[in-house]
């Protein structure tokens, strides 16, 4: 007898960042698991939308997106902006309480020059990367937030900020953290305690392939790597803290 599909009420879980962390790739992993379905676009961007939280929000707006379901059938979101977008922690929380957050980041000074090459590779960035990174405060004040998060090369990657205010609505059970590194180099073993985070076995076969690889126009210098990483140290300390990591790696 065939089950009846229901009607998504919540979502289960959300992949909410970090931008450039390898989130493409675990999006692609998710949507391709049989008990997963991840909507009908990769970022919905429903809880950054500040437009849409001006009066009380319209989660219709966001469940359009997701076909009926199976009654064991998990639905997730995945748009990375949402740890870096202030205000969409908290409507996360109000939504739903008891959502599951997964989390890849990646050392802080690599992600912004991916985040560069990929606005020059997109022609979205005239300014070359160090440039770039010295007129990121005057750019983002002067233009709107949505516009301001593109060049936001080097704010984006203060994670202990943002995951000091995720901590603030949510339980550490609730949350799965991954480094991009580990994911990189261990991908089979991060994707089965991913999915056991979830609740969902693991597939049989995991085909890994890239995604959302952009060439690089150059590699980094060292001046560059040496002025930025002195911009992140106080912060990957505070990630270490938070997370009980170790990122040696991420250090010079």
């Amino acid at each position: 007898m065939l089950r009846a599909k229901r009607k998504i009420e919540r979502l289960d879980f959300v992949l909410a960042g970090a931008q450039k962390s390898g989130t493409t790739a675990l999006h692609y992993f998710l949507s391709r698991h049989p008990k997963i379905t991840m909507g009908d676009q990769q970022e919905i961007h429903f809880f950054d939308n500040d437009a849409l939280f001006v009066s009380e929000p319209d989660y219709e707006q966001l469940h359009q997106h997701y076909p009926l379901l199976a009654a064991s059938t998990l639905a997730g979101d995945c748009t990375p902006s949402y740890i870096y977008h202030e205000p969409a922690m908290e409507r996360i929380w109000k939504y739903n309480p008891k959502i599951k957050l997964l989390i890849l980041l990646r050392n802080p000074v690599d992600r912004a020059f991916a985040h560069w090459n990929m606005q020059r590779f997109r022609c979205r960035e005239p300014l070359d990367f160090f440039d770039a990174v010295r007129e990121e405060k005057t750019r983002m004040a002067g233009a709107p937030r949505a516009e301001a998060r593109r060049f936001a090369y080097v704010d984006r990657g203060f994670y202990g900020q943002q995951l000091a205010r995720l901590f603030k609505f949510f339980p550490r059970e609730q949350v799965k953290a991954v480094k991009f590194e580990d994911f990189k180099e261990k991908q089979r073993e991060m994707l089965t305690s991913i999915f056991s985070f979830l609740g969902v076995k693991p597939p049989r076969a995991v085909r890994s392939k890239d995604r959302n690889i952009v060439p690089y126009a150059r590699a980094m210098n060292w001046e560059e790597k040496v002025f930025l990483y002195h911009l992140f140290a106080d912060d990957i300390a505070k990630v270490e803290q938070l997370l009980g990591w170790d990122c040696s790696d991420w250090k010079l």
